[in-house]
């Protein structure tokens, strides 16, 4: 039996049976999106219906009037960008996807909503279907990204032209997004560099997990947005005119738009509308049945009538003829084939060349540097040969080193340099660097402190998980960084990284090891890469020139004098403080090899059979200035570890070596003792 309406007890339903009086084509349009979502979400048993329902009619005026793409070819370099920042509400985005005649999203993979091997996921998952741009879910994120999509669009148009890239980005955002940090960090960086072509469809329902948003959210977001320099407006977001009108006011705008489109949550439901039974959980089968009732959908379930999904298939070619005049601007474009080629994320020729060079100077002059700044001298190498390669700091330039001379910082109303100042907005700068990546064109790296890592976390997790080539440099590594003591000084965080999957850790022990490791990831094309880079001077330890030794992620740095009777494994900084240690116990007699192992991932990843010969069989000590966590691996259980047991404390970098025990002398009496 169908469930019977309530409006004394949930306003909601008043509001949506005036909605409902209005019907019109666009309203048909949208409950096809509903009945969808309805649909795939009671055949899967779980899922959100409430922000596709409640979100059907502003997105159906955007994919039908407003938004350029051309479903015949959804990866167009030039198309409109769409961003569900409320992954939750996947469905929506799928519903789209199918009505618009996208290969790959049909009735089928709507069938299998959230089921094993499904394009259509839970939450929308970057490389499922080319109409996917982003992962998202993690709240926040996609509206963070999406800053970085439109910051990349600028800076593309400003080195190609407008012939070749003139575009926008769109969001879908719910209450939990603008709730986030990340969005605050990302929506006051989009105001201060005026990203105009950027505007955000909020999707005001009033409504969360816990009940109404006023449990815990009063502010004026309006006001908020505004102060951050954004232009916004309030519409019904269940009004086609109101909302058709709002789109192309914020295509005039000359500041990035939010549009708050107030929106019933679970339209169309006839007790659930308007309340949080609807954001997280099947309507249930009398509800659903009487939900279509009530919008007039008379269509068996996952089926489209064919004069709508002809009308829907039309909106989805209607930029074809946008998109083939695009290709021909292209193949006479001077720029055309090196706009091809960054798009398609492929390296310049003899991109490599100034590294080469690099590395020679290094063997022939040996220097003793911090890694963060050889890290500066590789990327005076790399940045002048590689185009694409976009740089930045949240606020720490002087200490990073990741600015290049020569090489200007974008600036409110001018793209056209190639660095960016983030602000002390790390987890903001992580994100925008993901929508970077995701738009093309560009290789973003940029920097801070290797212990505010933490601040960028959930970022560099979703560039992994869309395996992005985003490049973190992480200064600052260690208590080797001195009197700033334990809160500064990182020691869990090199382990809790390398235990996240496509994530590649970088910590070179000198000036050639950190133009080696710059190389790799570089070319790097699938997933993040981070540098963990030293703030102390590093001696050289390294002249020759010839392979890439880093590629292999672990080499023997110096053999023992006979045959092994231990191996000492290290890392970056303590390289140097392991060598010594080795040279001591061979002048004792105690034949010791040296094993540097800059990158764990990519030695993991060689054959057995050379990890064996590297690391020997014999006592293996492994050697690093953070806690041992994940050093088991290398050193199997009779192995020793010398580092860190807990946080570190103030005090000149020599004093927290020796106060710690991570020295040479304590290395040589640890192996002495293990031996006699």
């Amino acid at each position: 039996m169908a469930p019977t309406p309530d409006a004394t007890q949930n306003p909601a339903l008043a509001a949506q049976a005036e909605i409902l009086a209005r019907g019109g084509e666009t309203r048909r349009m949208a409950d096809a999106v509903r009945a969808l979502a309805i649909d795939a979400v009671e055949a899967a048993k779980s899922g959100h219906p409430g922000m596709p329902m409640g979100m059907a009619d502003v997105a159906t005026t955007l994919f039908t009037k407003v938004l350029k793409y051309d479903a015949a070819d959804p990866r167009w370099p030039d198309r409109d960008r769409f961003v569900l920042s409320a992954g939750h509400g996947s469905m929506l985005l799928y519903a789209l996807l199918h009505l618009t005649g996208h290969a790959g999203m049909g009735i089928e993979e709507l069938r299998r909503f959230r089921q094993l091997h499904s394009p259509a996921a839970g939450h929308p998952e970057f490389g499922e279907h080319p109409g996917i741009e982003t992962t998202t879910g993690p709240l926040g994120q996609g509206i963070a990204t999406a800053v970085g999509m439109a910051l990349a669009e600028r800076m593309l148009a400003a080195r190609f032209g407008a012939s070749l890239v003139d575009h926008r980005t769109w969001v879908i955002a719910s209450d939990g997004d603008l709730q986030e940090g990340v969005s605050h960090e990302a929506a006051s960086l989009a105001g201060h560099y005026g990203l105009s072509k950027l505007c955000v469809l909020w999707d005001d329902n009033h409504i969360s997990i816990d009940g109404d948003t006023a449990l815990s959210f009063s502010e004026d977001v309006l006001k908020r947005f505004q102060a951050y320099g954004w232009a916004v407006r309030r519409i019904d977001g269940h009004d086609p005119v109101a909302i058709e009108g709002a789109m192309a006011w914020a295509m005039r705008n000359r500041k990035p738009t939010l549009i708050a489109c107030r929106t019933i949550i679970g339209f169309g439901a006839p007790t659930k509308a308007g309340t949080a039974g609807s954001h997280g959980s099947p309507l249930g089968a009398a509800e659903a049945a009487a939900a279509k009732d009530l919008l007039g959908w008379t269509a068996p379930a996952f089926t489209v009538p064919e004069d709508l999904k002809a009308t829907w298939e039309a909106a989805g070619r209607r930029s074809a003829g946008t998109r083939r005049s695009w290709l021909k601007r292209l193949t006479k474009h001077p720029q055309g084939a090196d706009f091809d080629r960054a798009m398609a994320g492929r390296l310049p020729e003899s991109w490599h060349e100034a590294l080469v060079a690099l590395r020679a100077k290094h063997a022939e002059e040996k220097p003793k540097i911090a890694t963060r700044v050889a890290s500066q001298k590789a990327l005076e190498a790399l940045v002048p040969s590689v185009p694409e390669m976009v740089g930045g700091s949240a606020d720490l330039t002087g200490s990073n080193n990741t600015n290049v001379k020569g090489v200007p910082a974008i600036a409110p109303g001018n793209f056209s340099g190639r660095f960016v100042h983030w602000g002390v907005r790390e987890h903001g700068m992580a994100a925008a660097m993901n929508g970077m990546a995701l738009h093309g064109g560009i290789i973003p790296y940029s920097g801070t402190f290797l212990v505010f890592s933490d601040y960028m976390r959930p970022s560099i997790r979703l560039a992994a998980l869309m395996r992005q080539r985003v490049i973190h440099v992480l200064t600052h590594d260690s208590i080797g960084l001195g009197e700033d003591g334990p809160t500064h000084q990182p020691v869990e965080h090199v382990a809790s990284f390398r235990a996240m999957p496509n994530v590649c850790v970088f910590r070179p022990a000198d000036a050639m090891e950190t133009a080696e490791c710059w190389e790799l990831a570089v070319k790097r094309a699938d997933g993040p890469s981070l540098l963990a880079l030293s703030r102390q001077n590093l001696p050289a330890l390294r002249s020759d020139t010839g392979e890439n030794r880093c590629a292999r992620g672990g080499y023997v740095l110096a053999e023992a004098s006979a045959a092994r009777r231990a191996t000492l494994i290290a890392t970056g900084s303590e390289v140097h403080i392991a060598l010594a240690a080795r040279d001591a116990l061979e002048a004792e007699g105690i034949p010791t090899a040296l094993v540097s192992l800059p990158c764990w991932e990519i030695f993991g990843a060689q054959d057995a059979s050379y990890r064996e010969q590297v690391l020997g069989s014999v006592l293996r000590v492994g050697v690093e200035a953070a806690v041992g966590m994940g050093w088991e691996r290398w050193l199997g259980p009779d192995g020793i570890f010398v580092g860190m047991g807990g946080f570190g404390a103030s005090a000149p970098a020599e004093d927290l070596y020796r106060h710690f025990g991570i020295t040479a002398d304590a290395i040589v009496a640890a192996v002495k003792k293990r031996l006699a």
